[in-house]
């Protein structure tokens, strides 16, 4: 197929090595930035936080969150230009929810008027929410659907990503606690430019299942 979201994605691959040298600009940064406030989620209820990655000192820390496992990643904390972490809020409230229904009533979506009813949506919430208010297995959910709206503008933009949720949740919240205050971090995104000597992958072929074996259509 020729077409050139397709061949950006033929292109892109999950990178083993980065090249510390190289790092993102700060044009694309924006529009990275842009990408991850313009993911959907369900509601609209973008239950969510986006730690960037970026100091020396932060790349020390988040180096530091693999003191205990998943050393395979390590690698990528300073190496990478930068890291993302997804972190979600583990108990959403309804008072969360107000704050989107209150930005959509000063954008002019939802007439003040009618911001009760909006609180109608909430309803999704309430059924994937256990007693003690805990809703993290929905509003993790979220998360992935900004990761892969990010890991495809990446693509877009030429620039090598690794997805990994082998990263350690509980030290990720200890030394990040002031920045996930209320949010849980259990996947992450590295993004920057693959060392082409050493990131083996890249010269792989693409493995992915023929689409017959996987979509069906009626």
């Amino acid at each position: 197929m020729s077409h050139s979201i397709i061949t950006d994605l033929e292109k892109r691959h999950t990178v083993k090595h980065y090249d510390e040298s190289k790092t993102i600009s700060k044009e694309d940064l924006d529009v990275i930035y842009e990408t991850l406030r313009l993911s959907p989620s369900s509601i609209n209820s973008q239950p969510w936080k986006f730690i960037i990655i970026e100091s020396s000192k932060a790349k020390q820390s988040f180096e530091d969150t693999f003191a205990n496992k998943f050393q395979f990643n390590q690698k990528h904390a300073k190496a990478a230009s930068h890291v993302i972490l997804f972190a979600h809020k583990t108990h959403y409230s309804r008072a969360d929810y107000g704050k989107v229904i209150d930005r959509d009533i000063e954008i002019g979506r939802t007439k003040p008027e009618d911001k009760e009813q909006a609180f109608g949506a909430f309803a999704f919430v309430d059924m994937n929410t256990d007693e003690t208010g805990n809703n993290a297995a929905w509003t993790k959910a979220q998360t992935y659907i900004a990761l892969g709206n990010t890991m495809h503008a990446l693509a877009r933009l030429n620039i090598s990503s690794t997805p990994m949720e082998g990263v350690d949740a509980e030290l990720i919240s200890e030394l990040f606690s002031e920045e996930l205050a209320g949010y849980q971090c259990d996947v992450a995104l590295a993004m920057g430019y693959n060392d082409p000597v050493s990131d083996y992958n890249a010269a792989m072929p693409k493995s992915r299942l023929v689409k017959n074996d996987i979509i069906t259509v009626l």
